[in-house]
This record gives C-alpha cells, sequence and structure tokens, in this order.
C-alpha cells in the first residue's frame, strides 16, 4: 500500500487503498475525493507492519527512516509511538490527540465515528517529572468530558506502564470530637504526652497512642486538638504554648510539617481517623471508623500544589499500596485539599 509524506502526515492517494485501510482498523481520516490522511504515529505502525509503502520526494522510507523523520518533527515521538503501538497491539482503537493529551482511546470493538473515546492517555518516560497541579486539572478535565485518565509510562526497556487517575472524597463514620473539655499534655521531644490518660481523646476519637495509662500524641494531633480548644499544651519549661508556638515548633523539627497538618485537618474533618503512616511509606494510613473495629482503607500521601517528583516514586508508592490491600491516595494542598487515587492498570 503506498502513502506519501505531506508535512507531518502521509496521504494515501488510492481511493480502494485507503478505504481498506481505513475498514480494517480506522487508521487516520477521510479526505473528500476518497484519500486518506495518516498521521505519523498511525503511518509508522502500518510500516512497521509492512502494510504500508512511503514515499519521499523521488525516494521510499523504510521504518527507521520514517520514525527518524517523526521524531525531528514531532516532540517525544518515540515515547508516543512505543504507548500507541502497545494499545493497538492489545486491540484497542487509538487515535493521536492535542493539547494536554497524547491518545485518545476506544472500548474494543467500538468505532470512532459512532462512540465516545473511554480513555485520553498521556504518554511519557519513566525519567520524566510530574507536578500534581497538572494531575488535578488533567483528571478534572476527563472527568468533565465523562472519560479516564491513563498515564502510559514508558521504562527504559521500552516497557509500558499503565496507571488510572482518579479524584476521590474519601469519608467516614468515626466520631470526630471530643466529649469531656479540655486536656492538658506536655511537650518533650516532638510529642505530647497526657499524663491523665486522655480518656475520651483516646476512647472516644482516637487520637494518640496508650502509654500504660499516659497517652501519647504526635504535634500533628496536638496542634488538631488546640485548634478546636480541645487540648491545652506545656512547653518542658512548664508555660502554656499557643496554637501558633506549637505549629512554629513543629515547622522547625519535622519536614513538610504544614502540608501534613493541613492533610490531616481536612481528613479529621471528613470523619475519617488518621494515623501514622511510616511503615507503609506514606504520611498517613486512614480509617473509615474504629481502628479497632476495621483495616486501613487508605494511604495518604500530602504534597504541596507545586510539588514536583519522579515516575519511579509514584510506582513504589502504587505497588506497596496495591501489596497490602489499600488504596493510595495523594492529597493536593493548595487554595484548596483535593485527593488523588492513582491506581496501576492493565488495559
Amino acid at each position: 500500500m503506498p502513502g506519501r509524506i505531506e508535512g507531518a502526515s502521509v496521504i494515501i492517494d488510492d481511493v480502494r487503498e485507503a478505504s481498506q485501510t481505513y475498514s480494517r482498523g480506522c487508521f487516520g481520516y477521510p479526505r473528500s475525493g476518497g484519500s486518506l490522511e495518516l498521521d505519523l504515529l498511525e503511518a509508522a505502525f502500518l510500516c512497521e507492519l509492512g502494510r504500508l509503502e512511503v514515499r519521499h520526494g523521488k525516494g521510499k522510507m523504510g521504518f527507521p527512516a520514517l520514525f527518524e523523520y517523526a521524531s525531528a518533527r514531532v516532540g517525544a515521538f518515540d515515547i508516543r509511538y512505543i504507548v500507541f503501538k502497545d494499545l493497538r497491539s492489545r486491540g484497542f482503537i487509538v487515535k493521536p490527540e492535542s493539547g494536554a493529551f497524547d491518545l485518545r482511546v476506544y472500548a474494543r470493538g467500538a468505532l470512532p465515528s459512532s462512540s465516545d473515546p473511554v480513555y485520553m492517555v498521556c504518554a511519557v518516560s519513566e525519567r520524566s517529572a510530574l507536578n500534581i497541579e497538572d494531575f488535578l486539572a488533567e483528571v478534572s478535565q476527563t472527568e468533565g468530558r465523562g472519560k479516564q485518565l491513563l498515564y502510559g509510562v514508558v521504562d527504559e526497556e521500552g516497557d509500558v506502564t499503565y496507571y488510572k487517575m482518579f479524584t476521590k472524597d474519601p469519608r467516614g463514620a468515626a466520631y470526630a470530637g471530643v466529649a469531656g473539655g479540655k486536656f492538658r499534655g506536655k511537650l518533650f521531644g516532638d510529642r505530647v504526652f497526657v499524663f491523665d490518660g486522655g480518656g475520651a481523646l483516646r476512647g472516644e476519637a482516637f487520637y494518640g497512642k496508650d502509654m500504660n495509662g499516659v497517652l501519647q500524641l504526635s504535634l500533628i494531633e496536638s496542634c488538631h486538638l488546640i485548634g478546636n480548644r480541645e487540648l491545652e499544651v506545656f512547653s518542658p519549661e512548664g508555660e502554656v504554648m499557643s496554637e501558633r508556638e506549637l505549629m512554629e515548633f513543629g515547622r522547625r523539627n519535622q519536614d513538610e510539617f504544614e502540608a501534613r497538618l493541613r492533610a490531616y485537618i481536612d481528613l479529621r474533618s471528613r470523619g475519617l481517623v488518621v494515623k501514622a503512616g511510616f511503615k507503609y511509606g506514606t504520611h498517613f494510613r486512614v480509617y473509615e471508623r474504629s481502628p479497632d473495629e476495621c483495616h486501613a482503607r487508605y494511604l495518604v500521601h500530602a504534597v504541596p500544589a507545586s510539588s514536583v517528583a519522579m515516575w519511579p516514586e509514584i510506582s513504589r508508592t502504587v505497588r506497596l499500596s496495591g501489596g497490602v490491600k489499600k488504596e493510595i491516595l495523594f492529597c493536593r494542598i493548595g487554595k484548596t485539599v483535593d485527593y488523588l487515587e492513582f491506581r496501576w492498570f492493565r488495559p
């Protein structure tokens, strides 16, 4: 099947060949007069399969030459092509997309002329940086259009791993407040100890950890309780500490304190029980009700809106959460607090 290069496209002029190419896989875009316009991704794929012969000027281009030509004209063409080829090999109809996304994917057996895509795909290298703010915008855009967002991440060997992204609205049914007035605690090191046992702090609202009648609270929990006027904290010297003073102490002594505190306060306001997530490599493990009655459903990691990370970090976190049968949520801390779920996915 012959085609000719025309800028960033390959044109099949033969009407019969054009019709067959489109009908057998929905490749390209039919043009007036019966010819067919192929995107360079589609052309390279068909060329690699041996179904397309490309002419350029007076010569012919094999797959290597076409791949080189396309790579010089399309940013990250190699990454986009690997993901395009992988999805095509899985039986999906895949069309190139512009703007924030690289590809749109239709359900198996569906036709672009009569169906909407089910996935919008971003093709990225495992070495690329990611920004949580961009994720939220892309997820919101796809969900607003009734689609799902997929990231196809290409590793150094050319294998593709897919991740689904969703916005999440976690809610729980745990008791959020404390009955029985204000408790008194004292700061030692980077935690607060309530020496009368804490009563309802532990028993009704699931704060802290009991140490043989002494309740140990984290700085995050203590700041939250001071803000709710349910706890009074004294310095090692015996002076009452304000909420601002305790928060400043936390910022000086603990990494990511402010982001973690905002996430903690928001999660608690949703009726969720929040505990340390260090053993899982995240900031928090989160329960929908009493930890005595259920396992943690979520692992939550708080990240500033401007946070930049690398895909190997995301991969490790998502794999770990799946191994312990929990949902990993990235809590974006900006003007608002938003939750994004990352999930490994096999198309």
